[in-house]
């Protein structure tokens, strides 16, 4: 009981991450929103009755940042959520929602729509089957491995495919029409929430609903997981099935992700330590902390993004600025407790 009230703060912080995000999205841009203005808005959604503000208002925060807003707190959520997932079943804190391959098969899936002028939804759904597809195939390769430790069997594996699927992406590049093609391949390789339009909510919220919901349903068989394979198994645990579960919803919310905003790195990697250092290490509490949180980061990473310079800063550049100073800290904060 003492540690579940301990856990309050710590989740209590992440909501208020979120709420702050959400309205720095709404207000922040080339046309400024007041909270005034955001207020009523509001009032006038909940009451369902005209706000009497001016339609570019309205306008601008329901059509305009309002798809953008949710597509970046679901892209958040899914790869902090996969992030905490993976690095609980591998017992690894240094693991990220791409290890396994699948943000360098979404990639790789990317660049062959781009070259062969799919159009933006052909585009999605081959780096969302790309995704799927390079999991899957790095599965496939450490399950027929009988000998060794199958986490370890895995993690090997997925290095290896993804080196490969790299390469894939570097020939397509090559083989790209510079003037055209590369650019486009090079702008999504970094990542944006930038072309995001409500049509594109579906296809990406769907799946993160769904593979989220398996691993909170799993919560507490992660925290089994997350202990080695003899003693899961000496505890009840079916390891094998609950490893292909854990895997196959992490991979479905990071595909979608991937498939919606391009390759966005280290949220998946620092979200989960951040919300670790808040709720502790249950994932009764760890996964649901860990998905707020890294919605409400993304959020406020995306609207900086749209508003720090007159041209767009690509998400992956903004990230990987952000986030190694913050891991770095963590490190340091990590090492000076065991000392």
């Amino acid at each position: 009981m003492p540690a579940a009230r301990s856990a309050w703060p710590g989740a209590v912080l992440a909501v208020a991450v979120l709420a702050a995000g959400m309205l720095f999205a709404f207000a922040q841009g080339r046309f400024a929103v007041s909270l005034a203005q955001l207020g009523r808005l509001a009032w006038s959604l909940a009451t369902a009755q005209a706000s009497g503000l001016p339609l570019n208002v309205e306008t601008v925060v329901w059509q305009i940042r309002g798809p953008r807003v949710l597509a970046a707190v679901a892209v958040g959520a899914a790869l902090s959520v996969a992030g905490t997932a993976f690095q609980g079943l591998f017992r690894n804190p240094l693991v990220s929602p791409d290890i396994l391959g699948a943000s360098a098969g979404a990639a790789l899936g990317a660049v062959l729509g781009i070259l062969f002028s799919l159009g933006i939804f052909g585009i999605q759904a081959a780096a969302f089957a790309g995704g799927l597809a390079a999991v899957a195939l790095v599965y496939l390769l450490g399950a027929s491995m009988r000998h060794g430790d199958p986490v370890l069997m895995l993690l090997l594996t997925g290095v290896v495919v993804g080196s490969l699927l790299g390469a894939g992406i570097g020939l397509v590049k090559y083989l790209a029409d510079p003037y055209n093609q590369l650019p486009a391949m090079t702008f999504w390789l970094l990542g944006s929430l930038a072309g995001i339009a409500a049509s594109d909510l579906a296809p990406l919220v769907a799946p993160v609903l769904a593979g989220t919901a398996v691993l909170l349903a799993l919560r507490w068989q992660l925290n089994v997981m997350s202990l080695p394979d003899e003693e899961a198994r000496s505890l009840g645990a079916r390891t094998r099935v609950l490893r292909l579960a854990i895997v196959a919803a992490a991979t479905l919310v990071t595909a979608a992700s991937v498939a919606a905003a391009g390759v966005v790195g280290w949220v998946g990697l620092v979200v989960p330590h951040l919300a670790r250092l808040l709720v502790g290490p249950s994932f009764a509490r760890l996964l649901p902390t860990a998905a707020v949180l890294g919605g409400g980061l993304l959020l406020i990473i995306d609207t900086l993004a749209r508003t720090l310079a007159p041209v767009e800063i690509p998400l992956g550049i903004l990230t990987a600025v952000v986030g190694t100073p913050f891991f770095i800290a963590l490190l340091r904060s990590a090492q000076q407790r065991a000392a």
